[in-house]
């Protein structure tokens, strides 16, 4: 997990600085220069980091509910850990897509909040696993507290799928790819070179790693802790 750890703090630290950086013109000549997307111009930069955070949190409640599902058929209570942990990250990183929407809405619609339904898809995702740790620390009893929230948190992971990829397309909205919107954004719409393209798909790498490193880390938190416990 070492390597895991250099790795993603290396690439995060190349993405924030090439994603900072480079100036933007209107005919780039170089490879470190990026051009001007329209209707975005030096707000585009916001991509690196924005898309890459929404997609870790939805990793990680993904991954929460697989190891929810293999605490009910093992009763193995490391599931139950790696359950909570991966669900701690996917809700820090909900946050963090939240607070990087907003600016990003911001600044291309004019407010942080618009009721847009990718905006309120995330709400509901924050409110259900806010409810999962709450739950969890309602229950006194070990067991008991593990085989609820397993089930919980698999229909928790069954939701977070409407509210992340079904949701936002039934219903009209600023967001690209909502209903009736032919603005697939610049990423599905292909409107952006490839320097930017690379940069954007080393970010999702990068985050990717920091999530796999976090997911050990908590995990292992959660070991020591539960031996205390019992200690």
């Amino acid at each position: 997990m070492k390597i895991i750890k250099y790795l993603s703090s290396l690439i995060i630290t190349l993405v924030i600085i090439s994603g900072i950086a480079p100036p933007i013109v209107e005919f780039p000549m170089h490879w470190y220069q990026y051009p001007i997307i329209p209707g975005l111009e030096d707000k585009f930069r916001n991509i690196f980091f924005h898309v890459p955070t929404a997609w870790v949190s939805t990793i990680a409640f993904l991954v929460s509910t697989y190891y929810s599902f293999k605490y009910l058929t093992s009763k193995n209570d490391l599931y139950d850990i790696k359950a909570e942990s991966s669900a701690s990250i996917g809700l820090l990183f909900s946050l963090l897509a939240t607070v990087t929407g907003a600016l990003w809405a911001k600044f291309n619609w004019g407010s942080f909040w618009n009721w847009d339904p990718r905006q309120l898809s995330i709400v509901f995702l924050l409110i259900i696993y806010f409810a999962y740790f709450l739950l969890r620390s309602s229950i006194k009893n070990e067991i008991s507290k593990n085989n609820i929230s397993a089930v919980y948190n698999i229909i928790a992971g069954i939701s977070s799928i409407f509210f992340t990829f079904i949701l936002p397309r039934m219903l009209t909205g600023l967001h690209p790819g909502a209903k009736g919107g032919k603005d697939l954004g610049p990423i599905l719409g292909g409107s952006i070179s490839g320097n930017i393209m690379v940069t954007f798909f080393v970010s999702l790498l990068g985050f990717t790693l920091f999530y796999l490193w976090l997911l050990n880390l908590r995990t292992r938190t959660g070991i020591l802790m539960k031996e205390l416990k019992y200690d």
